[in-house]
């Protein structure tokens, strides 16, 4: 589905223009939601200006005592919490934004909304993931330069997404490759140093965080907001936009729901759970109204059951935008839940409403049932629109009788006008909806429909005749649902696999500096085996041979053979470099896991089959020293950290060293007879 992320090189770019930039990252582009971002950031700075002099005055009026004073303080607190209210409603007003992103093509139909993406500081990963290399894989992090520059590049790209699939799998991309550089970097117990800032999306104020956990739950915001924008963007003229749109806003639905679900104490307010769950109800609901819409681009026909199927499918748009406006007027979303967003979910609500009970209303005043036709499927879908007929009146005989179909037909447009006068009203209470013209234009032309169909059956005794018109059971043939992230069709490789297989190479796991070990093989005797893969393990050492007397363990990852990198090569390829040489010394570095709890349970795992009680007193027996290990503390100087871009992959020096390991090789003395011999790779597999 997209390139590979090789781990030394950076990925493919493209050219466009006189510029070269990663696939799905479009930096040239100036997209209203940068515009957007730059008004919302100015905004926020002057509310903290506001709220900062409101605290001030707030203390003062407190602490005064003279009458003329606390009287000038509360004069200059109503100006402050004035202005404070307007540069409020000013940061709501750009946080609609369905101008912005709605697609460009001339079309009759309402604005969607989209979510604007979260913006970022710049983070210099160099230094503090240079010294984590050095320090904890004992390892010249010189080497990883350029993929520290690639994961850099990287972040700078998904600051910038093209609103396409490539811009979605960029994203995905950065998140797959945030899960490795956190089990590489990042240990549970300790504090990295590096700050990770956020803005909220929906009021531009920022929160930082030293963990990924706050970058990880950002981007996976920022992929659900990607999709909202692909949806609005869709040509709703066609099938295929149609489909693409209502496909985007349920992956959009899925993303966000797996982030409320999987990030659940998150510090922004754009994503705590109770706004994340009112953002999945939106999505869903501008879904299920493209499926209307998409049900009626070939058009309506004036025909009895296609009237029927789309009065339910209106009536069930309106449904799930009532339902997404009483979950936004709840507490605690109500308070920051963009204004326009309410209104415009109370809307639609009123508009699709208003649209079920006209179309209702005009198979029944148009359709008379004809002699041959087909007189029960008529009867049972009136049946079903409803939940109970009119009093007096049945399913069949309303068919039957002209009079009763125009008397129910005209109360369902007397409904359908109260409808629309309330869609019109609300749009005209909010100021942001006020100004968008096609908004005004869907609402205005389907009220005048209902009124000019009213008119036409008017007559002079109607007063004598009312009836109130029964509610309408909503039902959809697409019943529109989450589409959960799909991660796996995104290939990311780790950026620093070169460390090491990471279930075992991983910033969980400590070992020893790697130790060198000279030792000979005399007669195809190496004196131990093989075990596990990639890495392997030394294995059944015996204490009297050459490797062992030279330092070896048993339980010692293989990490190089005469200057080879052994970490990713398999046991049979580990022999075939041991047996390379013959009789010649072997020079080979091991490294030994300081956490004896994973080795010990692979031995007890190996031999003790069946025999959990001899496990757990093992375990009890070097649980005290595992603790002794554990409780040491490694201090390090914290490096200090640039925020400004490393643009021309510029490496910062480290405040680490090599760590400098002489084993001197022992002399080699006469050894006994031992069963441990050469083995060939089938053979060597434990």
């Amino acid at each position: 589905m997209t390139d590979a992320l090789l781990p030394a090189a950076p990925q493919p770019l493209e050219k466009e223009g006189d510029c070269y930039f990663r696939k799905g990252c479009n930096p040239l582009a100036q997209t209203g939601r940068s515009k957007l971002q730059n008004q919302r950031a100015a905004l926020n700075q002057q509310i903290l200006k506001a709220v900062r002099m409101r605290t001030g005055a707030e203390n003062l009026l407190k602490a005064a005592t003279n009458q003329k004073v606390r009287e000038q303080v509360r004069l200059e607190l109503s100006f402050v919490n004035s202005d404070l209210q307007m540069l409020k409603e000013e940061l709501e007003g750009l946080n609609i934004s369905v101008g912005v992103y709605q697609s460009t093509e001339e079309a009759f139909t309402i604005p969607l909304i989209p979510l604007g993406l979260k913006e970022t500081k710049d983070v210099d990963f160099s230094v503090v993931l240079k010294d984590f290399i050095l320090e904890h894989y004992s390892e010249d992090s010189y080497l990883y330069e350029d993929e520290i520059a690639d994961l850099m590049d990287l972040r700078q790209a998904c600051r910038t997404p093209s609103r396409d699939e490539a811009g979605v799998e960029l994203l995905m991309s950065y998140f797959i490759q945030l899960g490795f550089v956190e089990s590489r970097f990042f240990p549970p117990t300790r504090q990295m140093g590096l700050l990770f800032t956020w803005y909220d999306s929906l009021t531009g104020v920022p929160v930082s965080q030293q963990n990924l956990l706050l970058e990880k739950a950002s981007i996976l915001f920022n992929i659900g907001a990607l999709y909202t924008q692909i949806g609005t963007r869709c040509d709703r003229q066609t099938q295929a936009g149609l489909e693409s749109a209502v496909d985007a806003f349920q992956r959009a639905a899925g993303v966000l729901n797996h982030l409320k679900e999987t990030f659940t104490h998150t510090p922004s307010y754009d994503m705590s759970p109770a706004m994340l769950s009112v953002l999945v109800k939106m999505m869903l609901a501008q879904a299920q109204e493209n499926v209307f819409e998409k049900i009626c681009l070939p058009g309506i026909r004036n025909e009895f059951f296609m009237l029927v199927k789309v009065a339910q499918e209106a009536a069930k748009v309106g449904e799930v935008y009532r339902q997404l406006h009483a979950a936004m007027s709840q507490a605690p979303v109500k308070e920051n839940i963009p204004y326009s967003w309410a209104s415009l979910a109370c809307v639609k609500s009123h508009h699709y409403g208003a649209l079920a009970h006209y179309f209702v209303a005009t198979l029944l005043i148009d359709h008379q049932l004809k002699p041959g036709a087909d007189e029960d499927h008529q009867e049972k879908c009136l049946s079903q629109l409803y939940d109970h007929m009119p009093e007096g009146l049945t399913p069949l005989a309303t068919l039957k009788n002209g009079h009763q179909r125009r008397l129910l037909g005209k109360s369902h447009l007397r409904r359908a006008i109260a409808h629309h006068e309330e869609s019109v009203r609300e749009a005209s209470l909010c100021k942001k909806l006020r100004h968008i013209d096609v908004l005004q234009e869907v609402l205005s032309a389907a009220h005048q429909r209902s009124r000019l169909k009213y008119a036409q059956h008017q007559e002079d005794d109607e007063l004598l005749n009312l009836m109130d018109a029964p509610d309408i059971i909503s039902k959809t043939e697409q019943e529109v649902e989450i589409i959960l992230p799909q991660f796996s069709k995104v290939t990311a490789t780790d950026f620093f696999q070169k460390l090491g297989p990471l279930s075992v190479f991983s910033a969980n796991k400590k070992w020893t500096p790697p130790r060198s070990i000279h030792f000979t093989v005399e007669e195809g005797d190496l004196g131990f085996t093989l075990r596990g893969n990639s890495p392997v393990q030394v294995h059944f050492l015996d204490p009297y041979c050459s490797a062992a007397l030279a330092g070896a363990k048993e339980g010692d990852y293989i990490v190089s053979i005469r200057d080879v990198d052994c970490k990713w090569l398999t046991v049979s390829e580990v022999m075939k470099l041991l047996k390379g040489k013959g009789k010649d010394d072997v020079e080979m570095k091991v490294v030994s896991l300081l956490d004896f709890t994973s080795s010990m349970h692979n031995k007890c795992a190996t031999y003790s089959v069946g025999m959990q009680k001899t496990y757990s007193m093992i375990c009890l027996a070097i649980d005290d020293d595992d603790k002794t290990d554990k409780t040491k503390k490694i201090s390090k100087k914290l490096s200090f950290l640039s925020w400004g871009t490393n643009k021309n992959r510029q490496k910062s020096a480290s405040t680490l060293c090599l760590p400098s390991v002489g084993v001197a090789r022992p002399q080699v003395k006469k050894k006994l007879p031992s069963p441990f011999s050469l083995l060939n790779s089938d053979s060597s597999l434990y």
